[in-house]
């Protein structure tokens, strides 16, 4: 009997230990989110005063301290259901309403409703992104290695991207090219593309397979280094190639699933 109640004691203990974890505020992951939070914020500021180069570096920077907060805080054991939902918060401002902002300023406005509707769509289907995957946190049957549509640090960085290699080429948001191609239609498609690719089903490499605390080969540092190299040598368009690459790599792995159903055993 001492024994049982020796047990149900320990268990008590285990529970409200994992209770206050869940409500407790960590500082370290914290920090982080929170300089994500400002990077967002710093965009937006730099995109009402035309500074569109530095809007598109802010974003860039806020998706590093988003990727960083996350690992952070499993490798530190101080995850908990505060840094879930201000990370969540964060990440709508800093990739979903910065990013709407910044194109609507640099190339949208002059399209009047359709340019505004675009930005909006884009801001509205990140929220759905961020709530879906919010909902789907503790579903142990979804593939881990894949993110169910485009992630929205994904997206602002294909926005941003965008914009950076643009400015890198001396092109503004409301240039024409060859009589025809006017860069503001270029930009309101990019925005939808990215909107809709965050709310769909495709399945998108996560990358959280991957442990930092395995052995890998020579090769692979390497090609770390490589491409170090490659980003510090022209960081606009290796950035925006790279997003545009891993956009695309959804709708590459739907094709070849469908190509596979069609392929007779």
């Amino acid at each position: 009997m001492a024994e049982s109640n020796e047990k149900t004691k320990v268990k008590r203990r285990e529970s409200d230990s994992a209770s206050l974890r869940a409500r407790g505020i960590y500082l370290l992951p914290n920090l982080f989110t929170s300089a994500a939070l400002f990077a967002g914020f710093f965009a937006i500021v730099q995109a009402m005063n035309n500074h569109f180069e530095l809007s598109a570096i802010a974003i860039f920077i806020a998706m590093v301290l988003d990727g960083l907060d996350g690992r952070v805080a499993r490798m530190t054991n101080t995850q908990s259901a505060f840094g879930a939902e201000y990370d969540s918060l964060s990440d709508m401002v800093s990739f979903g309403v910065a990013p709407a902002l910044i194109l609507y300023e640099w190339a949208l406005r002059p399209l009047g409703k359709l340019g505004w509707l675009a930005a909006f769509t884009y801001c509205a289907c990140a929220a759905l992104r961020l709530a879906r995957f919010n909902t789907k946190l503790d579903d142990e049957h979804q593939d881990k290695r894949y993110f169910q549509g485009l992630p929205s640090p994904g997206a602002a960085a294909l926005l941003a991207g965008f914009v950076w290699v643009s400015y890198e080429y001396g092109v503004t948001g409301r240039d024409i090219f060859f009589g025809l191609l006017q860069w503001k239609w270029m930009a309101w498609g990019i925005t939808v593309f990215a909107g809709l690719s965050m709310v769909s089903d495709l399945r998108f490499y996560s990358g959280k397979d991957i442990n930092l605390k395995e052995s890998v080969p020579f090769f692979v540092i390497l090609g770390i280094m490589l491409a170090i190299v490659l980003v510090s040598y022209s960081p606009p368009e290796v950035l925006f190639f790279v997003m545009v690459v891993y956009a695309l790599s959804g709708y590459a792995l739907w094709l070849r699933d469908k190509l596979k159903q069609k392929t007779p055993v």
